[in-house]
């Protein structure tokens, strides 16, 4: 037996056994990486932490961002008592004796009990209702752990009686480090294994973890497990290894290089020549690589503007309430979100028109300046305006047919001027046909310019 594993099993403690994972859980404030805007030195969360002040609180936030840890990080600074149970096998017998216990070292020993519910939306109402008067008793200090968004899972009397802290997917360049650590470092992660990590493989596993430390923890610890010694007696994570390990090939997507842009310039034009299987193709290489959801998102959006306008104005609405979806629901679910906006922006009918419009205006903007807004339409609520004929001689539409009037909109040097054109396809259709008719009526019927 090498005598570097002899060393190690011979060495381990309860500790020591536990998964890579656990071991490198950090165990101070200090240690803790991401999540700046919450435990940031001059943020709440860490002065209240610091000074043992913490009240009842509830993290949210994807899975490995650190939750669980920042619970442990309490019960190692904090005086109180600290009891964990996890929603999805604790009932109320459960509750109830921590409870029982909780009154019991508070009235013997004075010392407030911190407890932690991991998964806490698992909880139903009824147990979550049965927390709430010891939460706002002050018998139970509670800590809540959920990867659902609180405002939708957790009671909203719970809520009114918690602070509520976001965490967000732990920065790339963090888990790499993090990684790095787990490789080498002696004490706490694999180094006495002596394996190494090549530099694309550490790349991959931190880029392909989405923010989430300890996928990423997993597989390094299942490569140096499972992958046999070189001849040079070391245990090498190449790339290869990491793909097996994390069960993803490493997709040609560098997110700050061309390929990122030709991804999505394929993707978006996809949209805009109405091939939704192109488009959930592209979208699918994005989400395979990791990109952003909210980038993606965001491009949607865009082409529903640009490409489809009022061709089909619902485009618009479902790409902006997928934007929201995905950033309430997060991954996976999201892909299926991002899937249906990207086929319907994709199906629709398409126009520029709105695009072209805004884009012509500017151009005359810049070229013409700030031309003079005919007087009748300049505001007339003050006091005064009558007498320098402002708005004087305004014609209300609403007092007319079809809700139309003619009258001079442009500056009088751009008479006649137009800037949005309704193109044949689509709902525009229907804009142009209804433009026309009432510009027609108006005229028959004696309609003049003011």
């Amino acid at each position: 037996m090498d005598l570097n594993i002899f060393e190690y099993m011979r060495s381990n403690d309860m500790e020591k056994e536990a998964p890579l994972a656990a071991r490198m859980r950090p165990r101070t404030l200090d240690e803790v990486v991401g999540q700046e805007h919450i435990i940031g030195k001059d943020k709440l969360l860490y002065r209240a932490i610091r000074a043992d002040k913490i009240s009842s609180v509830i993290f949210y936030g994807p899975p490995g961002t650190g939750k669980t840890t920042l619970a442990k990080v309490i019960a190692g600074t904090t005086s109180a008592e600290f009891t964990q149970i996890n929603a999805t096998v604790a009932g109320k017998k459960d509750m109830e004796e921590v409870v029982r216990r909780a009154k019991e070292t508070q009235g013997m020993y004075g010392k407030r009990t911190i407890l932690f519910i991991d998964e806490i939306h698992r909880f139903n109402k009824a147990q979550q209702d049965y927390l709430l008067p010891f939460v706002e008793d002050g018998t139970v200090i509670l800590i809540g752990a959920t990867t659902e968004n609180p405002y939708f899972e957790v009671n909203g009397a719970l809520l009114s009686r918690s602070l509520i802290f976001e965490l967000k997917p732990i920065p790339v360049e963090a888990v790499r480090e993090l990684l790095k650590k787990a490789v080498y470092d002696r004490d706490r992660g694999m180094g006495v294994y002596g394996a190494v990590i090549d530099e694309d493989a550490l790349d991959f596993l931190a880029d392909i973890s989405g923010g989430d430390a300890r996928h990423a923890l997993n597989a390094i610890e299942l490569g140096i497990m499972s992958t046999a010694r070189g001849e040079d007696g070391r245990i090498r994570i190449t790339l290869e290894v990491a793909q097996e390990c994390i069960q993803k090939k490493a997709v040609r997507y560098d997110k700050s290089g061309d390929n990122h842009y030709d991804t999505i310039s394929a993707f978006i034009k996809s949209m805009r020549g109405s091939d939704p299987d192109a488009a959930v193709y592209y979208l699918a290489r994005m989400l395979y690589a990791g990109e952003s959801v909210s980038f993606i998102a965001r491009r949607i959006m865009i082409c529903a503007a640009e490409d489809v306008g009022n061709a089909d104005p619902q485009a618009l609405t479902v790409a902006v309430s997928a934007s929201l979806a995905v950033e309430r629901i997060g991954m996976p679910e999201a892909q299926i979100i991002l899937s249906q906006a990207a086929a319907y922006v994709a199906c629709a009918p398409k126009s520029n028109s709105a695009c072209g419009a805004v884009f012509a205006a500017m151009e005359e903007v810049g070229r013409s300046g700030n031309l003079p807004i005919p007087a009748h339409l300049q505001d007339a609520h003050y006091k005064g305006a009558a007498k320098l004929g402002r708005g004087t001689g305004y014609k209300y539409a609403h007092e007319y047919p079809n809700n139309y009037v003619r009258q001079q909109y442009l500056p009088y040097e751009l008479d006649g001027k137009e800037f949005y054109r309704p193109s044949g396809n689509g709902y525009e259709v229907k804009i142009r046909e209804h433009m026309q008719r009432i510009k027609r009526e108006a005229e028959e019927s004696g309609g003049a310019f003011s």
